[in-house]
């Protein structure tokens, strides 16, 4: 997740991808926890709701009218166009709960640029809140209508350390196990919030770490512009700096090292 290039003026693509968060929120709330929410399974075995298809064709009808020279590479449709400047879009991040009525669940909508995320919207409209960073602009929250500035913690030391790590059967099928017991041993706690909500955590502070694996690019991009602007550092469990790797370690920064040292500590 290598650091933007500066002095690119973003004002205008994170309005829009604001616009287009709330576009997202018009077509997924509505159809959190209906009675009638219509649920089929794809190829890889996981789920898709009427709702992910309806968000992300509201997300790629705008962005086709007002961005017709950039790309798209969303979840549930795949990519189209360039890829020098291209939308990054999960419509529903966390589906798994939002079949379930369970609030934890949101559309991440980012631009990046060369392949390196430079916008990222993160919305959670049944939690009322909303995410957002411009390269260079700092990440931003909104609470009770104020805007607040997010800072990842300060904390130094593992064993002071609050991290999630997603799901036991996750790091079982990575062959990671034996890692996430040592992590569990080493903090001072362990949960796992899961999706999209638990990077936010991380951006506001309340997290120190968070990893994952089996995931793809939309799954992160719009994570690491929020949570590289408020301080922290994303890069892939084996430390390089991509959002293409399957699989990601999110810090503080001040972790970082010492996170992977001890998840690699064979």
């Amino acid at each position: 997740m290598t650091q933007p290039p500066a002095a690119t003026d973003l004002r205008a693509d994170l309005a829009l991808a604001l616009r287009l968060a709330d576009a997202a929120d018009a077509q997924s709330l509505p159809r959190f926890d209906a009675a009638d929410l219509e649920i089929s399974t794809k190829a890889d075995r996981s789920h898709v709701t009427d709702a992910d298809l309806a968000t992300e064709r509201a997300v790629r009808s705008i962005l086709e009218s007002e961005r017709p020279d950039d790309g798209i590479f969303g979840e549930e449709f795949g990519a189209q166009g360039t890829t020098d400047r291209q939308w990054i879009i999960d419509p529903i991040d966390g589906t798994a709960n939002f079949l379930r009525g369970v609030p934890l669940w949101g559309t991440m909508i980012a631009l990046a640029v060369d392949g390196v995320p430079q916008v990222g919207v993160v919305s959670m409209p049944a939690l009322g809140r909303r995410w957002w960073a411009a390269a260079g602009d700092g990440a931003w929250t909104a609470v009770d209508g104020e805007e607040r500035r997010l800072t990842v913690s300060a904390v130094s030391s593992l064993d002071d350390a609050s991290v999630s790590f997603q799901s036991i059967a996750q790091w079982r099928e990575a062959g990671h196990l034996d890692a996430l017991l040592r992590l569990s041993d080493r903090v001072w706690r362990d949960r796992a919030y899961g999706d999209v909500y638990a990077y936010m955590l991380l951006a506001e502070g309340r997290l120190d770490m968070v990893a994952e694996f089996d995931v793809k690019e939309y799954d992160l991009a719009a994570a690491v512009a929020i949570v590289r602007e408020a301080g922290g550092r994303m890069t892939s469990f084996e430390g390089s700096e991509t959002i293409s790797a399957r699989s990601t370690l999110a810090t503080n920064g001040v972790l970082h090292q010492d996170l992977l040292a001890l998840l690699h500590d064979d």
